[in-house]
């Protein structure tokens, strides 16, 4: 056997952990993103808008980590599910907070603009997960490339 041959035969590997994923990489980013624009939230907003928002974004990153530790491939889809319910959530309150002027249009310009690459991330990421969760119980081998690893 060639080593070519060898290469084709073993099947690729998986990001070891979580934080390997672009996608829980840019969570984190959109999670520090929205802690900045809430910073300027008027005071009475603490535990309102201001937590709802903070608390919504900080569920994406934990849910994706959450389910990839997991290792199972349906519960991973489970949490990268949750992870899009948080990311609609986070992305009507960021569109309230401009409406009641807390905040500027261009305030909020990058976090929706994450919130945008991330939803069409994870809903690749589900598709690419949900066409092996037939053949196993467990994530599929996949290469750091096709699961979004940088």
């Amino acid at each position: 056997m060639t080593g070519g041959e060898k290469e084709l035969m073993t099947e690729p590997t998986k990001p070891q952990h979580y934080k390997d994923l672009l996608i829980w990489q840019k969570g984190m980013l959109l999670a520090k993103l929205v802690y900045q624009v809430t910073q300027k939230f008027p005071s009475e907003e603490r535990y309102g808008l201001t937590s709802q928002l903070r608390r919504a974004a900080v569920s994406v990153p934990s849910n994706i980590a959450e389910g990839q530790a997991r290792r199972g491939t349906t519960e991973f889809l489970q949490f990268l599910s949750i992870a899009e319910g948080s990311l609609a959530e986070l992305e009507t309150q960021l569109l309230l907070s401009t409406e009641l002027a807390y905040c500027k249009p261009a305030d909020v310009e990058s976090p929706l603009k994450e919130i945008d690459e991330l939803q069409k991330m994870i809903g690749a990421l589900k598709r690419k997960l949900a066409s092996f969760s037939s053949l196993s119980t467990r994530h599929s081998p996949l290469s750091p490339r096709s699961l979004g690893c940088h």
